[in-house]
């Protein structure tokens, strides 16, 4: 059906997503990789893997597989607010992950580790964002090989608060020197910049795409250039490129953490993706 649907819009032209839409022909890409979420019920176990628990960025919520679903032709990722005790609460313990008792909110991250991976290519979403405070949804890639940051982040989309104030990100990261510190490449747009074209722009679902080849990585949001990385920069100190080797692909709402504070946001809240697409060259 939502192959009908973008035939029509390409001969009548009632909705600008469209005129954005990757389109392979004449590029030499092929489809090779998507998840339409046209199957009701549950998440598709052939395509994605959960994340479970606390997990990174000392974020509030708890990943659990119940927050996600698909109905409707979208993946539903729901943050809510509840309490969920720590089935790995160890008292004393220094690590956050830990250390806390509970959590008192939920939600879920999926990825295509083991699953899908690829290397260089064209990723278009088509996703729904909530942008209240506390919110943290994103699309993003990890490499396959060494740990983070070594193994190479391409954020093609965050959003959070950067000072407090609400923003939306196009990033990639690398290791520098020392454990777990990274070098990034990162634009950082200012919400309003997106409200002051249009003020329902929360309400609507937006398209986000990177084009990755081996010498860049261009993220765009609605046919806008964010971000280009130039991959000739990307080395960690031990002279790997991250950008040069398979990554996988992570979808996921966190809350709290560079979010921000979601006491006075009112839950259940809705991150909602219509699909997700991968071209390659042949």
């Amino acid at each position: 059906m939502k192959y009908l649907f973008l035939l029509y819009l390409t001969f009548f032209g009632t909705v600008a997503f469209a005129q954005e839409q990757f389109d392979p022909k004449g590029s030499g890409h092929v489809l090779i990789w998507q998840d339409e979420f046209d199957q009701n019920g549950k998440v598709d176990p052939a395509k994605w893997s959960f994340e479970k628990g606390f997990v990174r960025n000392q974020e509030l919520q708890w990943y659990q597989e119940d927050n996600a679903s698909v109905d409707g032709g979208h993946l539903i990722i729901t943050g809510r607010r509840e309490n969920v005790p720590n089935s790995g609460y160890e008292a004393g313990k220094q690590d956050w992950r830990k250390a806390r008792r509970a959590a008192d909110y939920t939600s879920s991250s999926i990825h295509t580790r083991g699953k899908f991976e690829f290397k260089y290519g064209v990723v278009e979403v088509r996703a729904k964002i909530d942008t209240a405070s506390g919110m943290w949804p994103a699309i993003w890639t990890l490499g396959v090989k060494n740990p983070w940051p070594a193994n190479g982040e391409i954020d093609i989309m965050e959003f959070y608060r950067v000072k407090n104030q609400p923003t939306i990100l196009a990033n990639a990261a690398w290791a520098d020197r020392g454990q777990y510190r990274a070098i990034w490449d990162e634009e950082k747009i200012p919400f309003w910049e997106f409200l002051r074209s249009d003020i329902d722009w929360p309400s609507k679902f937006h398209l986000w795409r990177m084009e990755w080849d081996e010498h860049f990585i261009r993220l765009f949001l609605d046919g806008r250039l964010l971000n280009e990385i130039d991959l000739s920069k990307t080395l960690n100190p031990d002279g790997f490129n991250p950008f040069h080797q398979p990554h996988y692909l992570l979808l996921n709402l966190a809350i709290g953490g560079n979010g921000g504070d979601p006491s006075e946001s009112t839950f259940p809240k809705e991150y909602r993706v219509d699909y997700i697409r991968v071209y390659q060259k042949r």
